[in-house]
């Protein structure tokens, strides 16, 4: 016969506590004493309890879990926002539940409606590439449920968002190019849907501007950030007369992308013409011919700041403190130079 699952009654019986004392020691309450809370724990782990999640919801409102959506972990940047908002909620004793939208807007509403009926507290979110209506985020106001957006976020101001400054860091990438001698700078920029692609195309409008270049509508191509897209991009920069000496790709992986169809064509990668990117992934340090330069996006700081965020509008919410402002930070990027 299966053994019933041990639980909070069991461990107050044995303890001669209230159910609440030892709910509250199980959950690192700081009005219960360090002496209380490891009896308690002790016992827990003797009787082999684990928290009823729905319970825990029925009893407290919150189950102490954080969802997050994101479009690729394979991603590097993806991979290193998660370890930071892993490594906060940990901290601070909540669970992280994770889904990939694959970039596609079907799968996020999906993985959307599955957070809800596993009742997270809040959400973490970097969205898809294609998407342009919000709604399955904004039904979850009815389940109070919060979100907060980073990296990836819509272009509207009623959400709470963490990014990186990327009009800055375009300004960076272009002031690099330039003091080595370019001006005919072209930009393979992303899809055109995204807050982060109007951001960067603002960025190399400015940057240009600044040193008395007009733009040359040729020398923008937008990629769907699939390879074959990038190649296509890259094609149409490489037919031009006069060409572009230097290259902007929206993210590195763009640029290996470019760099890889460039080589192809008899290219010699930053003498012919020269790359700078975004994100600077780590492999780059491992590649004989990276981009020359890379705009440091902080994904870990991303994830780590979003968590905070999250659990400051939860706390708030608790306490009857919450406000209707839209809490928006933005962290300074930095070009990192590969060569």
């Amino acid at each position: 016969m299966k053994k019933n699952a041990p639980t909070i009654k069991e461990i107050a019986k044995m303890l001669n506590l209230s159910l609440s004392t030892v709910s509250r020691a199980l959950h690192n309450s700081t009005d219960i004493s360090p002496a209380t809370t490891k009896r308690v724990k002790d016992v827990a782990q003797e009787l082999g309890y684990e928290p009823n999640q729905t319970a825990l919801f029925l009893q407290s409102g919150r189950t102490l879990t954080l969802g997050v959506i994101l479009p690729h972990l394979s991603e590097a940047f993806f991979s290193e926002a998660i370890s930071g908002i892993e490594d906060y909620a940990s901290e601070h004793n909540y669970n992280v539940l994770m889904g990939q939208s694959h970039d596609s807007t079907e799968r996020e509403k999906k993985i959307v409606e599955a957070m809800k009926n596993h009742r997270v507290d809040g959400l973490l979110v970097s969205i898809a590439k294609n998407t342009k209506n919000f709604e399955h985020f904004d039904n979850l106001k009815k389940y109070d449920i919060p979100i907060v957006f980073f990296d990836r976020v819509p272009d509207r101001e009623q959400t709470h968002s963490v990014t990186c400054k990327l009009e800055a860091g375009m300004l960076e990438a272009v002031e690099f190019l330039v003091k080595r001698g370019h001006t005919c700078i072209a930009f393979i920029n992303g899809p055109r849907d995204l807050l982060a692609t109007k951001d960067r195309m603002r960025g190399y409008e400015s940057a240009l501007k600044s040193i008395k270049v007009k733009v040359n509508p040729e020398f923008v191509v937008h990629s769907d950030l699939s390879p074959d897209s990038t190649r296509r991009a890259m094609q149409r920069l490489l037919t031009l007369k006069p060409g572009p000496t230097a290259v902007i790709t929206f993210n590195d992986y763009v640029a290996l992308d470019a760099m890889q169809y460039s080589r192809k064509m008899n290219v010699k990668i930053n003498d012919d013409i020269s790359f700078v990117s975004f994100a600077n992934l780590q492999v780059c340090n491992y590649m004989e011919n990276p981009p020359l330069a890379s705009v440091e996006q902080f994904p870990y700081r991303q994830g780590q700041r979003a968590t905070e965020m999250l659990l400051e509008i939860l706390n708030a919410s608790r306490n009857g403190t919450e406000s209707e402002k839209y809490n928006k930070i933005i962290l300074a990027p930095r070009l990192f130079v590969h060569t």
